[in-house]
């Protein structure tokens, strides 16, 4: 309980700070400044996972029956940023909306939720998900086992910063920079490692570990194992692709201007 106390104190707090100081520091409007403090603490949030996954995945040689204290531990500690993304995303959409003159003068409203989950319904689903489905499997009924696979699930979250990163560079008017283009490679490339390619990686790790080919993995493994990776690499896939087909619009919306002005020269 102290450590689910600390997490919402952790996370809440540097968004509350973050918010203070972009704040006082900048002229940007309420809206923005809410939107740059969400990405900061993500980015902070995905650093810490991604880095105690590392932690965990270095220190079990028993895929199955080593055990590190972070893989329940930073669950705990964790836990409360999927409850304050939602709020501070909600906060974000309700301060923007406000801007625009669309709301009234509170903002707050069933319209205002309604087409907030409506545009964020992948990502909330996905945050709840971790709340109700994850947290308890991993805290109540895996049994001790499989630390390992614990800390690959954290090492997804490295793609995270570069996603946040990338993001505010389009709201800076950034998005014809070189440092967005890099950005934007980081962020394809660390999102089909960390969160594609590694679900075949788990599945080769514990073959190899029980002289299993790969292919046969999937059935020696239970069946609800199988679902539960399914049901958390098909977003994964569905992003990715979403990430591609904006990289190519990049792209061809680039190759477009350089040629409008190769023409004018």
């Amino acid at each position: 309980m102290i450590i689910l106390l600390s997490g919402f104190l952790f996370f809440s707090g540097l968004f509350v700070t973050f918010k203070h100081v972009i704040k006082t520091r900048t002229n940007l409007k309420d809206a923005d400044v809410a939107f740059l403090s969400t990405r900061i603490v993500s980015s902070i949030h995905a650093l810490l996972a991604s880095s105690a996954g590392v932690l965990i995945v270095a220190s079990c040689s028993d895929v199955m029956n080593d055990r590190h204290r972070l893989a329940t531990d930073f669950v705990w500690f964790g836990a409360p940023y999927m409850a304050y993304d939602i709020y501070a995303m909600y906060q974000v959409h309700h301060l923007s909306e406000m801007g625009k003159g669309s709301e009234d003068h509170t903002g707050h409203s069933l319209h205002t939720i309604s087409k907030f989950l409506h545009k964020n319904v992948l990502l909330v689903l996905h945050h709840t998900a971790l709340l109700t489905i994850f947290m308890p499997v991993t805290l109540f009924l895996r049994r001790g086992l499989g630390d390992f696979f614990i800390g690959c699930f954290f090492i997804t979250e490295l793609s995270t910063p570069f996603v946040s990163a990338g993001k505010v560079l389009i709201q800076l008017g950034l998005q014809d920079s070189t440092l967005h283009k890099i950005n934007g490679l980081m962020v394809l490339l660390t999102f089909f490692l960390c969160r594609i390619l590694l679900f075949p990686f788990m599945y080769w790790v514990y073959g190899r570990s029980y002289n299993i080919p790969l292919y046969r993995v999937p059935f020696r493994l239970p069946w609800h194992c199988n679902l539960g990776n399914l049901c958390i690499l098909t977003p994964q896939l569905y992003w990715f692709f979403l990430l591609c087909c904006k990289a190519r619009h990049l792209y061809l919306r680039q190759m477009k201007a350089h040629g409008n002005k190769a023409k004018t020269s």
